[in-house]
């Protein structure tokens, strides 16, 4: 077999995709991975990197594209590490991610389990209700080039809520204005580190800025900068983050006009979000999400249910309208006083939460003879830690539903599970971040 080598140019038919969207060739029996190549177009590519068993490449002529291919409808699109399917249709691109889960599950999970579908998003433009807009040393907001801490500036962007676009210009004037620094990471120095923005249903947003620092100069003038480009905005919070590295929120907050939260609705239900509170960026889509989860928990409302990794409540609320009992756990001691304020807030009185790990809440519990009906799980990308796999299964529910927002960690522990007496019984896929390679998938395991 030859030795692929950088810079040589070959040609190409694409099999599929990889977990972030890169289409995948075969040359002489070597992985291929090609950056803007849709599955089944034959294009003429140049290899950019060899590696061991696999080696990058980029598309130079598309000979025979394919019927899903499309113009980028962003000018910033291959320089901002944003989003990465903008060059095809959505139609492939919810192909696309049905199959990353499928195969997830086939290849890494070993399970024989059929995705039954996956709900696209209605509205796969200005979806994200979170945006994060990094601060480069030079005073330029925008996002983050791919693989690097670069920023690329950018003013408008096809994902973000315009009422974010437009705080994070106004950051950008008051900054160039008063000659306000951005930080540097390679130094440590600066002030300005992130432009972080919420924005609501009903389109009100929470402005924070991150910093290097107790204060800015020219608060006040920040305020009006921020208020007269979004009107709608319910308060502005400076977030103290004197960390290295790229932790992107504070360690205290401190309130500059205005309110410190932002309420939102999902699911009928009313929210209240602080700038550290977990919740889902889009919330029309989460709301899918959530329903599909309620759907595999089959409640009646005689059972007890338990969520673990439970954040501000959302899905503890959800299914303590359906259950007799619900129980929520979260390690961030703010977000379980999110939590119970939520259930105050929308008269929820048979929800309770306990402030801990994961592992140790679940094992608590199993020791004190808790046995839910239907245990929720719904963690971060990592997925779950072996002990809470053992606990969970050990607690012997009649259902565990899994909430999962990286198919491979979902068919790690859908193995455990297996092995443990529940085999995974369905799964769906729901697409929560259009225009990128993220998916999300529910997934109900039941006993042998």
């Amino acid at each position: 077999m030859g030795r692929l080598i950088k810079n040589s140019i070959h040609r190409v038919r694409i099999e599929g995709y990889t977990s972030e969207g890169l289409g995948v060739a075969r040359i002489d029996g070597m992985a291929v991975f090609v950056h803007a190549a849709l599955a089944g177009e034959a294009c003429e590519v140049q290899i950019l990197k060899v590696l061991k068993n696999c080696a990058f490449a980029k598309v130079l002529t598309v000979e025979e594209p394919s019927p899903h291919r499309r113009e980028p409808d962003c000018p910033w699109y291959g320089r901002c590490g944003g989003c990465g399917l903008r060059h095809m249709d959505y139609e492939e691109e919810l192909r696309a991610k049905r199959r990353r889960v499928q195969d997830a599950l086939n290849r890494l999970g070993g399970l024989d389990v059929e995705v039954e579908e996956i709900l696209g998003a209605e509205e796969p433009l200005h979806y994200r209700n979170k945006s994060q807009y990094p601060v480069s040393a030079q005073g330029s907001v925008g996002f983050y080039r791919a693989r690097s801490h670069d920023v690329v500036p950018v003013e408008r962007c096809l994902i973000q809520h315009p009422a974010a676009d437009d705080t994070a210009g106004a950051v950008r004037a008051w900054m160039k204005r008063w000659g306000v620094c951005g930080y540097d990471e390679s130094t440590g120095t600066g002030l300005v580190r992130h432009v972080y923005v919420r924005v609501n249903r009903r389109g009100e947003s929470l402005c924070c800025l991150l910093v290097n620092g107790e204060k800015l100069p020219h608060e006040a003038e920040l305020v009006e900068e921020v208020r007269s480009a979004a009107p709608a905005t319910v308060g502005v919070v400076l977030g103290v983050n004197k960390r290295p590295g790229n932790v992107i929120l504070g360690q205290s907050y401190r309130t500059l006009w205005g309110s410190e939260v932002l309420t939102d609705t999902m699911c009928g239900l009313t929210f209240q979000l602080s700038v550290p509170s977990f919740y889902q960026v889009n919330t029309p889509q989460a709301e899918r999400l959530y329903g599909k989860a309620l759907d595999f928990a089959a409640l009646t409302g005689e059972e007890t249910a338990l969520d673990l990794y439970c954040g501000i409540g959302t899905i503890t609320l959800c299914l303590a309208g359906r259950a007799k009992r619900a129980i929520g756990a979260e390690i961030v001691p703010e977000a379980i006083e999110d939590a119970r304020e939520n259930a105050r807030r929308n008269h929820v009185d048979n929800a309770e939460f306990f402030c801990g790990d994961a592992s140790d809440v679940s094992e608590r519990l199993l020791k004190e003879g808790l046995r839910p009906d239907v245990i929720c799980v719904d963690p971060p990308r990592k997925g779950l830690a072996a002990g809470v796999v053992d606990t969970v299964a050990g607690m012997q529910p009649g259902r565990i539903v899994y909430v999962s927002c990286d198919p491979a960690t979902l068919a790690r522990d859908a193995k455990r599970f297996k092995v443990l007496g529940y085999p995974m019984a369905r799964a769906a896929a729901v697409d929560l971040f259009p225009g990128t390679a993220h998916v999300e998938t529910v997934a109900l395991l039941l006993p042998e």
